[in-house]
């Protein structure tokens, strides 16, 4: 069976068919907004290996932030 990259019109309603066709338009608002959130994805994806591995070199096993809002008189 073939590989094919798209979407066929016997599986997909036309509203289907142009939502895939704007989202892999370069000159479509949907294709930029995509572009962007996977960019956006990728860097908060890195951000949190980055996170998890200073967290594994300190030996801190557990997020800290709740120490900062928490009041101590409780």
């Amino acid at each position: 069976m073939a590989n094919k990259k798209g979407v066929s019109s016997k599986t997909h309603t036309q509203k289907e068919l142009n939502d895939y066709a704007n989202q892999n338009n370069p000159n479509n608002k949907a294709y930029k907004a995509r572009v962007a959130n996977e960019k956006n994805m990728k860097k908060t994806s890195n951000n949190a290996k980055r996170q998890a591995k200073l967290e594994a070199e300190l030996g801190v096993s557990y997020p800290l932030d709740w120490m900062c809002y928490s009041n101590p008189f409780d």
